[in-house]
């Protein structure tokens, strides 16, 4: 079974920094992309930033110079570095894996538990 354990999640003040992290475990088909949702209390979640095995990323434009995601393909985990954050990054973040199941070739998201990312004003 997959599992995606998330970590780094907190309080911050505006103009500051967190680093996300996701780990996922289990049998993961080697070619995949990983990436970061969020959704905020009134919004629709949203993508955040996505990263294949590759190293090809996507950013929401409204992260796009502030925000970083990176991956270990080795450990199977993904990182956000999130810099110069502002009240409406406010949200649960959840980490995302998109995969095929090896099996039967059939494509297959996996959820993190959800991290809370506060950022006071």
């Amino acid at each position: 079974q997959v599992q995606l354990v998330e970590s780094g999640g907190g309080l911050v003040q505006a103009g500051g920094s967190l680093r996300l992290s996701c780990a996922a475990s289990g049998n993961i088909f080697s070619i995949n992309t990983m990436g970061w949702y969020r959704q905020a209390p009134g919004k629709q979640r949203e993508l955040v930033a996505g990263i294949t095995t590759g190293g090809t990323t996507n950013y929401a434009d409204s992260v796009k110079g502030r925000f970083t995601i990176s991956r270990d393909n080795a450990k199977n985990t993904v990182y956000l570095q999130m810099n110069s954050l502002k009240p409406e990054d406010t949200a649960v973040y959840y980490c995302n894996l998109h995969t095929i199941v090896a099996g039967t070739l059939r494509p297959r998201d996996y959820w993190g538990q959800g991290t809370q990312v506060t950022v006071s004003s």
